[in-house]
């Protein structure tokens, strides 16, 4: 008796620790009392990491982070790309959000494209070039919200292009992908295929043109890219390919401080930012989603999925439709987030079919990288950067090694459309840094990937207010997203079960399945701090070579 009363004492305390042990996602979650930087590379966040450790802001960190990704993801985003952030102050308690996107030049038209027998925007080279709004970006950042010295906020990602860094796994495949396209511009060649080939994983790539970019941006500021040596550089660039950008374009560049849009699903508010982003379709899809229960058998359920398919594909209708550059259209943000106006969406959701041509409805009228930081003091910093398709328009800077983003490629050329292309205009853009709170809590969030950016931020809020994930679970947690080919095609992980895409397939909805952790559903990061406790918490997605980094205590050695 006594040998089976100290069995059963045995197997009542192994319970618990049995389920501890077995949970859904790969990573734990980053808990510190102080600061955390979060990135999709490594050697990025643990530069971010450093400048916290040091009394930078979390401002200060994602300058700094933002900075090394540009020299270790090189195809992703850089000094030749837009910017967007969000800010929370954690003392006010106030939001404040930057558009730093860039316009097109003033001799870039729809006249200039159709003279080379073009019938659309093409999508690389040089007339895909609009300015670029990164440094003005992380200038406006720094001026507002930074307390360490600008030209030490740049040393990291200056040591790292000088004397070079190992490639790690999904970035050298990322490489391998764009060969063709960045081979087709000479200068890129030089500097991104110096062997002829992509370097292979844990080959040590340098990028000493880069150095001398981010040299002159630390001694010089915002200027040496606008109006000094670095513009210089980028209009000779221009002129060699018969581009249009001229100095104006340039000097006369300035980011916009926005009021970020929001909105409430189930008791958390959701922020965004406003156009020429697309943000707004991930809060009208969850404004549609909100609209019925998350279903009781979970994230990865029949229900769910086909309710937040049909969702997305109704809030990317009206997306496409309506969204351009408020200063050159009439945008109607506000009959697009109406709760009333969902719900009317909402009802044209078949549950047993799904539905391959949806069509934009009538509101009322009214290759990217993310990071995120927070400081000790709880303020949070939600940034996105981009060139837009890998290596942007597959030009770079003569002598800068940087290449120039291709946003203007997401111009259209019919003048019905709010998003024609015209002078000084901004294109519609996909990147979009995202923010929620509740109560003490208080989350930035991001995930990358062009359209699948709104749905991917949908299914992230979901998973932590309808099935209470903490924020890295969120972040793992198996997902779908858009097909090229749209209609009723959707990529979905091979994580969701066999039986449930067969049941998705037998609605209507055609499946493309990828691997465990595909980086085509977005590579995310998220920072949540707990105003109550004081507490940071950091997560870093496993479809990316990245981590959160926590800040090094001050400890006196």
């Amino acid at each position: 008796m006594r040998v089976f009363a100290l069995f059963m004492l045995l197997l009542q305390f192994s319970i618990p620790l049995t389920f501890a042990q077995d949970r859904s996602h790969a990573r734990s979650m980053v808990v510190t009392k102080f600061g955390i930087v979060a990135t999709s590379h490594a050697l990025a966040s643990q530069a971010g990491a450093q400048i916290l450790a040091r009394g930078g802001s979390a401002v200060d960190a994602a300058i700094a982070a933002n900075a090394v990704l540009g020299v270790t993801e090189p195809m992703m985003n850089g000094i030749g790309g837009d910017l967007f952030a969000i800010y929370w102050d954690a003392k006010s308690g106030k939001l404040y959000g930057l558009n730093s996107s860039g316009w097109a030049p003033q001799a870039l038209t729809v006249a200039h494209i159709k003279a080379k027998d073009a019938s659309s925007m093409p999508e690389e080279g040089i007339d895909t070039v609009t300015v670029p709004g990164a440094v003005a970006g992380w200038d406006a950042l720094h001026t507002r919200f930074g307390k360490a010295p600008w030209k030490d906020i740049f040393q990291a990602a200056i040591f790292y292009a000088q004397n070079g860094y190992p490639v790690p796994e999904l970035i050298h495949d990322f490489w391998v992908e764009s060969a063709a396209d960045v081979s087709r511009d000479p200068e890129s060649r030089r500097v991104y295929l110096s062997t002829g080939n992509p370097p292979a994983v844990g080959e040590i790539f340098k990028n000493v043109d880069l150095s001398k970019a981010l040299r002159l941006i630390a001694q010089q500021g915002a200027s040496a890219y606008y109006q000094g040596e670095i513009a210089h550089a980028i209009l000779d660039t221009e002129k060699q390919l018969g581009g249009t950008m001229a100095a104006d374009d340039l000097a006369q560049f300035k980011p916009e401080w926005v009021e970020p849009v929001s909105t409430t699903y189930r008791g958390w508010t959701v922020y965004e930012l406003p156009p020429n982003g697309q943000g707004m379709a991930a809060l009208e899809m969850l404004n549609i989603m909100e609209v019925t229960p998350a279903s009781a058998h979970g994230p990865s359920s029949v229900t769910e999925l086909h309710k937040k398919i049909e969702a997305m594909k109704l809030a990317y209708a009206d997306l496409y439709r309506y969204n351009a550059d408020p200063r050159f259209a009439k945008v109607p943000v506000k009959g697009l987030l109406s709760k009333e106006y969902a719900k009317e969406r909402a009802k044209l959701i078949d549950p047993a079919k799904a539905n391959c041509e949806v069509m934009a409805g009538a509101p009322p009228m009214s290759d990217t990288t993310y990071l995120t930081a927070v400081d000790r003091d709880g303020n949070i910093v939600s940034l996105i950067q981009s060139n837009y398709a890998s290596f942007g328009s597959g030009i770079t800077v003569r002598g800068m090694g940087f290449a120039l983003q291709n946003r203007g490629a997401l111009f259209s050329l019919d003048p019905a459309s709010p998003n024609v292309l015209a002078p000084r205009k901004r294109p519609f853009h996909t990147i979009i840094p995202a923010f929620m709170e509740k109560g003490d809590q208080h989350i930035g969030f991001g995930i990358m990937g062009g359209p699948n950016q709104p749905l991917a931020h949908a299914q992230f809020v979901s998973n932590i207010v309808d099935y209470g994930m903490n924020i890295q679970a969120a972040l793992e947690n198996a997902r779908f997203t858009v097909s090229d080919k749209r209609g009723c095609n959707i990529l979905i992980e091979s994580r969701v079960k066999p039986d449930v895409r067969d049941k998705l397939t037998a609605l209507g909805h055609q499946l493309e399945v990828r691997k465990e952790y595909s980086a085509t559903m977005g590579r995310g990061q998220a920072v949540l701090h707990d105003a109550g406790s004081g507490v940071n918490y950091g997560a870093s997605d496993a479809r990316a070579d990245g981590s959160a980094e926590p800040e090094a205590p001050p400890i006196a050695w």
